[in-house]
């Protein structure tokens, strides 16, 4: 037994995401997840690898997703908010997700008056296009909007609270949030009548999302794609927009090493059939699998 404890979507690609109680299973993903993107002049993507800032952005789209605000959690920058009426019929343009060309939809010179002005850089803000014909690769594979690769990243308290014990314990290191990580779904052991944590819960065990191969979640099924490799992104502190520290990458490759190559944690999934979750929906693993190695 899990249950899901925290659902957040990611409107804008490297931004602030917004959890929610209840959110629409797309074939590519949430509902608004990862479906903008800030991109350079030339069209290239820009991540919280290069631009940390991106961290103190918060998106709210609307729930037909005809308007987009972009508020600035900056109080320092001077920017405020901008309120955009998104455009599905403005000339496509190439845009650049780590050397794949694809498609956006520009949203015009307020957006990106407001993104150069916050980020000190010129950049402009795409929509994926209707039509858009991502297919991301995995052992289940789907599409994708501009997430970096599958549609949903699952991610359990458990495996965070190993990762944090181990940090305290080899480093001294203080606990990270779960933001660090930007997963789309948490969940956590299931709960009794009695609201006490059932004993022998799969989601009490460290990692074991790496093991689930089909799991259904309120109307939804999910199918396992690979395991989420780790990047300078989770060396940002979501709430300062800038790096510090060398956690958690340097804790991760003592013990999540992937053969593959870089490091580990969490699990990326397709959408196999698209409907509604919920916060508190229990996570029903339909197949499990032998963890990568």
């Amino acid at each position: 037994m899990a249950d899901v404890v925290d659902l957040i979507c990611y409107p804008v690609k490297g931004c602030r995401g917004t959890s929610v109680r209840d959110a629409f299973l797309t074939p590519a993903g949430l509902a608004h997840d990862r479906s903008f993107m800030v991109v350079s002049e030339d069209g290239v993507y820009r991540t919280q690898r290069h631009h940390p800032r991106l961290a103190l952005i918060q998106p709210t789209v609307s729930h037909d997703g005809s308007r987009l605000t972009l508020d600035s959690a900056d109080t320092a920058s001077g920017c405020g908010r901008v309120h955009l009426d998104v455009t599905t019929l403005a000339p496509r343009r190439d845009v650049d997700l780590f050397g794949a060309t694809f498609q956006g939809i520009d949203q015009g010179d307020e957006a990106a008056a407001w993104l150069s002005e916050f980020l000190g850089t010129a950049s402009r803000l795409v929509r994926v296009p209707p039509g858009h014909d991502r297919i991301a690769d995995g052992w289940i594979p789907g599409t994708s909007g501009y997430a970096d690769s599958s549609a949903v990243h699952l991610l359990s308290r458990s495996s965070l609270t190993l990762l944090n014990r181990r940090m305290a314990t080899e480093y001294g290191a203080p606990p990270l949030p779960m933001d660090r990580f930007r997963p789309n779904i948490v969940v956590d052991s299931g709960r009794g009548r009695d609201g006490d944590r059932d004993g022998g819960d799969w989601a009490d065990v460290a990692h074991a999302e790496d093991r689930v191969r089909r799991v259904c979640i309120g109307a939804a099924e999910l199918g396992y794609a690979k395991l989420a490799v780790r990047c300078a992104v989770t060396l940002v502190d979501q709430e300062a927009g800038a790096r510090h520290g060398p956690e958690p990458l340097r804790t991760l490759a003592r013990y999540r090493r992937s053969p593959s190559g870089g490091v580990v944690f969490g699990a990326k999934f397709s959408v196999v059939r698209p409907g509604k979750l919920s916060v508190g929906d229990e996570v029903v693993v339909q197949e499990w699998g032998e963890a990568e190695s």
